[in-house]
């Protein structure tokens, strides 16, 4: 799942034009939204459309499932796994 992560964390970079970060800045585990990373819930619309494109991957948009899912890059990893395998 590490070539996965790497794709999620470039895939963050990427749909959310975050220039002065890079892979190696994001924490596998660390909070993506207010601590860690600082993403807003604008942002986690932007991610979630990336990653439904990217992984082909269906959303509920404002679940408590999906907030679970987008905690940080390792739940987010876990998620895309469990659905495309």
């Amino acid at each position: 799942m590490t070539e996965l992560k790497v794709e999620i964390k470039q895939l963050i970079i990427d749909a959310l034009n975050l220039e002065d970060i890079s892979i190696q800045d994001i924490e596998d585990e660390a909070p993506l939204f207010v601590d860690g990373l600082g993403l807003d819930s604008i942002d986690a619309l932007e991610l979630g459309v990336a990653i439904k494109k990217r992984y082909n991957v269906m959303l509920e948009t404002d679940s408590k499932e999906t907030r679970k899912h987008f905690y940080s890059v390792q739940t987010l990893a876990e998620f895309v796994s469990s659905k495309t395998e």
